[in-house]
């Protein structure tokens, strides 16, 4: 009687059925979104567009989810994902669009949600209508190459029957799916990859196993310098004793030239934590380096360094122009993790402060405005929230803010002290367009208008987008 308790819901669709669905536009993670007799049925792989023969595998009260089976009329802007692994790994969503189709999808999430969360008005830059409270969006700054842009991968090990498996979480699971190479990270990658799985199988050295806690290799942490072509390997183990480590240095220098620095980080802990807090250097140097801009920076295993340093510079400079600096401005940087964008913005200031929670974080910030004779920078430990008020007291008032916060945006809190230090210009980094624009409509309620928004595409072929927005003061 399944049939008869959905209509009187108004379901139209059954569990398990079949449907021909029109897609007509898509969901966060670049899904497909249609409808069924004005009911909303998701369908991961679909696009905008196209018709497509969808099973129905979940069905809730207001919506349903649909299987692709297969498509019927293709959108233009479908591509065949250049991935093998594409339908089954977690790591990238939107593959079968184009990289042009990739960008656009990504603006239209940002207008999507300054104009329904955020309550905002948003203009495109060619529309010349006067509207001065609009924020003007621009298009995605892409990249020139969308592939091979991953400065760090980090691999789970393990084992399926006999055979020592390296790769990536299949979607929603712990299960590890064998991986030969992978389009968006680094090529040494893939062949580092091979050299530690012969490695393992050759010496029978065991891989860890989540259930019972036994074996020795948990992970593989690979990092490279891009513009320095330096590399990194990091082997997390079990155990304190890594068995036949001196054949897998002399195969991996041998084969890998770029290799810099050979590095067992020890994790005994049962967790999902990856890196413990130990290293031991193996081989080479204890860090590698890499350059944003003309700023060089130390990496070392666990130290935190953007993925994308090509568009790191790109999306930092896009913040230093909406800063509007003249050389005379004090700036607040309210979330300067290892000091990353305190350095760029103080090459046009007069003096950044940059304030940060994590005491490790700061030490790391010091260290590199140190290495870059950067001298006009101070690194505060604390939260933003208090710092800024403590120092309008000591008179110390920013003429411009930037914040660059994690996903889960400013704390409110955060929003008034700035607003209330009364800076010309806030400068809002955002990683997260649904929370950067909760936050805008919080900072409009307290006197700053959006004037434009830059998404750059930080992490090509996933769902990721990176937004920079200009707020100026309002004159009361």
């Amino acid at each position: 009687n399944m049939v008869g308790e959905n209509m009187k819901k108004n379901i139209p669709v059954i569990k398990n059925e079949q449907y021909v669905v029109n897609i007509d536009s898509s969901g966060y993670e670049g899904e497909g979104i249609g409808k069924v007799h004005d009911f909303t049925i998701f369908v991961p792989g679909a696009m905008p567009g196209e018709e497509v023969n969808v099973k129905i595998v979940k069905v809730n009260k207001n919506f349903a989810f649909g299987k692709l089976l297969n498509v019927i009329t293709p959108s233009k802007d479908r591509v065949e994902p250049m991935c093998s692994l594409y339908k089954r790994c977690g790591g990238c969503q939107l593959q079968h669009f184009s990289y042009e189709a990739q960008l656009k999808l990504k603006k239209q999430r940002v207008k999507d949600c300054l104009e329904r969360i955020g309550k905002l008005s948003v203009k495109s830059d060619e529309d010349k209508r006067n509207n001065d409270n609009a924020v003007i969006l621009y298009d995605t700054i892409g990249m020139q190459n969308p592939y091979n842009y991953r400065n760090k991968v980090q691999l789970p090990v393990g084992r399926k029957d006999a055979e020592v498996i390296i790769g990536f979480y299949a979607k929603r699971s712990h299960e590890i799916i064998n991986m030969d190479t992978c389009g968006i990270q680094n090529e040494e990658s893939d062949k580092i990859i091979n050299i530690v799985r012969s490695w393992m199988t050759e010496y029978n050295i065991e891989p860890y196993d989540e259930q019972s806690g036994n074996g020795i290799i948990r992970h593989i942490m690979i990092r490279k310098g891009f513009k320095t072509n330096e590399v990194m390997v990091v082997l997390v183990t079990n155990k304190r004793e890594l068995p036949s480590k001196d054949e897998l240095v002399q195969s991996l220098i041998e084969n890998v030239k770029s290799i810099k620095s050979i590095i067992q980080n020890i994790n005994t802990k049962k967790t999902n934590v990856i890196l413990g807090e130990e290293c031991k250097t193996l081989w080479g140097n204890d860090f590698i380096s890499d350059y944003i801009a003309s700023f060089k920076f130390n990496i070392s295993p666990l130290s935190f360094f953007q993925v994308n340093p090509v568009q790191t510079e790109v999306l930092y400079s896009k913040a230093l122009e909406y800063a509007g600096l003249t050389g005379d401005e004090i700036v607040f940087d309210a979330y300067c993790g290892t000091g990353t964008i305190s350095l760029f913005l103080s090459q046009k200031a007069k003096k950044v402060y940059g304030v940060e929670i994590v005491q490790q974080a700061v030490e790391n910030a010091r260290i590199n405005a140190g290495q870059n004779d950067v001298e006009n920078v101070e690194f505060i430990v604390g939260e933003s929230e208090k710092v800024i008020p403590r120092l309008v007291e000591e008179g110390i008032r920013a003429d411009v803010v930037v914040a660059d916060p994690p996903r889960k945006g400013c704390d409110r809190k955060l929003l008034e002290a700035i607003a209330a230090m009364k800076p010309r210009n806030v400068v809002y980094v955002s990683c997260d367009p649904s929370t950067l624009a909760r936050d805008l409509n919080i900072l409009k309620s307290l006197g700053y208008a959006a004037v434009k928004a830059q998404p750059v595409d930080m992490f090509p072929q996933t769902a990721h987008v990176e937004t920079v927005v200009l707020m100026s003061r309002k004159e009361k």
